[in-house]
């Protein structure tokens, strides 16, 4: 039961970031801001730390900006990537 719940939950993140993943990468302030969860001091915050220590090499990695803990990444985790593919400017729900 474990397994099969755990696929769904792999399936369902997979179609999520195919439709409505914003890349913390290459995303503009603008971009992120419209992210439901992410206003604009949490969207600037990213592109700076961005700015300071380089891409990021996994969602996890936005624990290290200020103002994102471990629930805040977790919550946010289907609506972000870090890698190609991701669209832009996922709309606030």
């Amino acid at each position: 039961m474990k397994r099969l719940l755990s696929l769904i939950l792999v399936l369902f993140s997979s179609i999520s970031l195919a439709y409505a993943a914003v890349n913390l990468n290459t995303a503009t302030v603008e971009e992120l801001d419209g992210v439901k969860g992410i206003g604009p001091s949490k969207a600037k915050a990213i592109v700076d730390y961005r700015s300071k220590n380089g891409p990021f090499k996994s969602v996890d990695d936005l624990k290290g900006v200020k103002g994102f803990g471990e629930k805040s990444v977790a919550r946010l985790r289907g609506e972000l990537t870090v890698g190609e593919g991701g669209a832009k400017g996922a709309a606030k729900k």
